[in-house]
């Protein structure tokens, strides 16, 4: 269950009242500090990451924080979150909206909305293709366009030439197929369909993987608004290719939290881990250690044979860590000669074999072409409420004593 990182603002508990389910994230993490009774009941056993990104989740940003500026404007934002219900996982549209507009402490509302609510209203365009413009706004469009009938099984019924296009379907070919068809999520895809269909329009567009008739796969935004038409209840889906798109902006944030000489995660990305590792022990009881490591006497390195053979030791001692730990640890360049490793559901005890292991290894390491180093660790499990800046301060002091010990050894604090 999703359990509050802070004592609540008194006024939230009003929101016990509703029979809606209610939680307040802050706007710049993904830390809960409030969820109402109707939506703790739902979201048993989940954390906010298994909401957003469920079996049956749908958003239009990987993360909350994307939403501030739009949400600051007032603007409609609607995802769809993964809960469960009797055992099942089902849908749910959510609602975002702007609590606190404090830029210090921006947090976010969210609203589900129950399937209960009343429908909201469809545009109709009953006899609009008897006069030429359902052929106007539809099939001369420049986007991709599909009309989907989600009582039949997300059943196609139309589509126009650049989605035909952009498929790689002739339009006789789509209109015999599903929308669960074309989606990664197969049939999954058929209750988020549902939930999208009662929404009233205007929500900002979904993220989703298509595959195309040759089978490449592509990153598609797709924005969804229910019509009407020869009496039947149908959603039009306007298609938006963003691939390359999100390849970049891949890119771009994978440059942003590496560091450019060893690619290990860079000081920034790691504090982040770091916070996101609290969190996991305060909801979970999950433990957690660091390890501080720092490469002896490197100047001499530098000093005798360069900076450029400095830099492939230290890619060398990068390498060696990395194959060292599990893949659920993250190592990071911390600065100069200095690496971090953050050790998840680790204790003090394995933490500190683990520390013996590297020191040995990275005592083996050798290559012809490159000096020979040791490093010395300081070892410390987070305890309980401690702040991620004492836990930093602990391992860097349990390093500084390895080095005015003699240096190449691990000393626990």
């Amino acid at each position: 269950m999703i359990k509050s990182s802070a004592t609540p603002h008194p006024e939230y508990r009003v929101l016990d009242l509703l029979t809606a389910p209610v939680w307040v994230v802050v706007g710049r993490g993904n830390d809960v500090v409030f969820a109402n009774k109707a939506a703790e009941r739902l979201s048993a056993a989940s954390d906010l990451h298994e909401l957003r990104h469920g079996s049956h989740s749908a958003h239009a940003e990987e993360q909350l924080a994307a939403y501030l500026p739009a949400l600051r404007a007032r603007e409609p934002i609607i995802e769809i979150w993964t809960l469960h219900r009797n055992g099942a996982a089902v849908p749910l549209s959510c609602q975002l909206s702007l609590l606190d507009q404090n830029p210090q402490n921006e947090r976010i509302l969210v609203e589900g909305i129950l399937a209960s609510l009343p429908s909201a209203p469809v545009s109709q365009l009953d006899g609009l293709a008897e006069h030429g413009l359902y052929d106007q706004l539809f099939h001369s469009n420049g986007a991709p366009m599909l009309l989907i009938d989600p009582a039949a099984d997300g059943l196609i019924v139309d589509a126009n030439l650049a989605a035909c296009r952009f498929y790689g379907y002739t339009r006789e070919g789509f209109c015999r197929k599903h929308t669960w068809e074309i989606n990664t999520l197969g049939r999954q895809v058929l209750p988020i369909m549902s939930e999208v269909a009662k929404l009233p329009g205007g929500h900002r567009p979904l993220n989703f993987v298509h595959r195309l008739a040759d089978g490449s796969l592509r990153d598609v935004q797709t924005y969804a608004s229910p019509l009407e038409m020869d009496g039947k209840r149908l959603m039009l889906c306007v298609v938006h290719d963003v691939t390359e798109q999100k390849r970049l902006k891949n890119e771009l944030e994978y440059a942003a939290s590496r560091d450019p000489l060893t690619g290990l995660w860079n000081r920034r990305h790691f504090l982040d881990l770091l916070d996101k590792a609290r969190q996991q022990k305060r909801r979970n009881d999950v433990d957690y250690s660091l390890l501080i490591l720092d490469a002896d006497l490197f100047k001499n390195i530098n000093d005798q044979f360069g900076h450029d053979k400095g830099d492939e030791v230290l890619v060398l001692l990068a390498r060696t860590l990395e194959n060292r730990v599990r893949e659920t640890d993250s190592v990071c360049r911390w600065g100069g000669e200095e690496f971090i490793i953050l050790l998840s559901q680790t204790d003090i005890a394995n933490a500190a074999h683990l520390a013996e292991c590297l020191r040995v290894s990275v005592t083996e390491m050798q290559t012809s072409a490159l000096p020979r180093i040791t490093v010395s660790i300081g070892v410390a499990q987070h305890q309980h409420e401690e702040t991620t800046e004492s836990l930093l301060k602990r391992a860097d002091a349990a390093l500084y004593q390895a080095k005015a010990s003699g240096r190449n050894r691990v000393v626990v604090c």
